[in-house]
């Protein structure tokens, strides 16, 4: 599987930003997908992740403002962002497992448990 990322720019607080993560090569039905970000000179972080059959887990600092939706049809991931805030300025990667391990969404806030990740794309928001 490889992850294309894209849809990132430059915006104002209080607007909207769709990321795409497109993934390419075989398809599977069980899936977690997550999205991290980092920001210069800060350590990737967590933003939200979603595994199949199951609802989407958000970290707190996104939660109500950022969904995490998929179209199988065309295997791409989206992550929706509303509201957005200067804070949020980073660059977004997506990041795929076919591993199962644990039925737990926080077990997920680690990048180390995904092998597959997109190249990023830049959100800046500014003030």
């Amino acid at each position: 599987v490889q992850l294309q990322a894209s849809g990132g720019g430059l915006v104002q607080a209080g607007d909207s930003l769709r990321l795409s993560c497109a993934a390419s090569g075989r398809t599977f039905n069980v899936f977690v997908m997550a999205w991290f970000r980092q920001a210069p000179g800060k350590e990737r972080e967590f933003v939200g992740v979603r595994k199949s059959g199951d609802i989407p887990y958000y970290a707190d600092s996104v939660k109500g403002r950022f969904t995490i939706s998929r179209d199988s049809a065309n295997n791409t991931f989206y992550l929706q962002m509303n509201n957005l805030k200067p804070e949020d300025t980073a660059v977004y990667y997506c990041a795929f497992t076919n591993k199962l391990l644990s039925g737990s969404p926080y077990y997920y806030s680690s990048p180390a448990r995904f092998s597959v990740w997109g190249q990023g794309t830049l959100v800046t928001v500014s003030s």
